[in-house]
């Protein structure tokens, strides 16, 4: 039987070709007038998951990803 893919996680997270996943980054869509220069274009990159189970819980919910 086939695997379903939990759509909300597919929707957050990105699988790069070599297989790692990115996110958003946090403390991205508040208050955001008050963040200099720097903050603001470091919120503009994607981050990596931590070697953690929420890693492996996200893999499985994308499988054809």
């Amino acid at each position: 039987m086939k695997q379903k893919t939990r759509k909300s996680v597919a929707k957050k997270v990105k699988v790069t070709g070599s297989g790692k996943l990115l996110r958003r980054a946090t403390r991205q869509n508040h208050y955001n007038v008050r963040a200099n220069g720097d903050a603001t274009r470091a919120k503009r990159s994607d981050t990596g998951f931590a070697v953690t189970k929420e890693k492996q819980n996200t893999k499985r919910a994308i499988p054809y990803a």
